[in-house]
């Protein structure tokens, strides 16, 4: 294919991806630009179908990135979600790339989801794609290098989608290490996915609050969980993915929120979630608290809060970190 159509724009209207991600027989909805002499030439037209040529010829130039225009970053994020079971599984692709358009792909669908605001709920749209998202990404979770590329891509910024999307990984590996069935470990991700949406029903001033909360405002951010499930009801949300939306902030102790459940009343898959939470809010920068290193934030939850989270659970996760070189 001739590259044609030069543009001399700044570098900042474009973003820069693998020539890998133009993936054979896919059809992307944005234009492709190579960078050739400092100006952006374009080299497949937007509805152009991908073929294995296109990748050969830019792989035997020995172009390492292509560059797509900011405008058409939704379309983009698009192809890679609609292809993403193909991209995960192309071992030509390296694992870190791989685990790069993961990341990216969970975060842009979460916060498109949560950025909605959902006035009227989680729509079945919407969550199909969350679905749909967990269901592709399990079997590349379970890679042992898998974990320490995405680790290494994980903000250490506290935002709700990407603390969501943490969560989502964690408790993956979690649950994989635990042996736990195909379904449960699917309903689980999409329930660790969604396990914060309720907070996108409390104000955002009382979630960046940088300093301590009144009890009216720990009252109301203590209804999250049930005002999460209650954005899902007009979704096909199973039990399973439920139970880690409304129970993640329960305790093993009894002394969790909204049912201060015993600890035999929480399923193993919220066990798992509720490690995952506070593990990855303590190791992220909050308005109110600094990021804590991996291992001070696994040592006060051993020390200070041992008896809310069910230990074996917690020394799986310390195993997962340890294997991943995160500790």
């Amino acid at each position: 294919m001739k590259a044609k159509a030069t543009m001399n724009m700044r570098e900042e209207t474009f973003f820069a991806v693998s020539p890998l991600m133009i993936f054979p027989k896919a059809l992307g909805r944005f234009r492709v630009y190579i960078k050739q002499a400092g100006n952006f030439v374009l080299y497949a037209p937007a509805g152009e179908q991908f073929t294995p040529r296109h990748r050969q010829k830019l792989h035997d130039a020995g172009v390492e990135e292509v560059f797509i225009r900011g405008e058409e970053r939704p379309d983009y994020d698009r192809y890679i979600e609609k292809n993403l079971p193909f991209i995960l599984g192309d071992t030509a692709i390296p694992v870190p790339e791989r685990a790069k358009v993961l990341y990216t792909a969970t975060d842009a669908v979460v916060r498109d989801v949560f950025d909605k605001r959902l006035p009227k709920g989680l729509g079945k749209r919407e969550y199909a794609r969350v679905a749909a998202l967990v269901e592709k990404s399990l079997h590349f979770l379970a890679m042992e290098e898998s974990l320490k590329c995405i680790a290494a891509l994980a903000s250490h910024d506290y935002t709700v989608h990407t603390h969501n999307v943490h969560v989502f990984v964690y408790t993956a590996a979690v649950l994989q290490a635990l042996k736990a069935d195909e379904y449960t470990q699917v309903q689980a991700g999409i329930g660790a996915l969604l396990h914060d949406i309720g907070k996108t029903r409390i104000p955002g001033d009382i979630l960046s609050k940088p300093g301590p909360l009144t009890a009216e405002e720990r009252t109301l951010i203590n209804t999250h969980p049930a005002k999460g499930v209650a954005l899902c009801q007009e979704v096909p949300l199973t039990q399973t993915a439920a139970a880690c939306i409304l129970m993640h902030h329960e305790r093993m102790d009894g002394s969790g929120y909204p049912g201060e459940l015993p600890g035999e009343l929480i399923p193993l898959h919220v066990r798992a979630v509720a490690v995952a939470d506070v593990y990855d809010a303590l190791t992220t920068t909050r308005a109110y608290a600094d990021a804590m290193p991996p291992f001070q934030a696994l040592r006060l939850m051993r020390d200070d809060m041992g008896e809310q989270f069910d230990m074996d659970v917690f020394k799986r996760l310390i195993m997962i970190l340890s294997d991943a070189n995160m500790v």
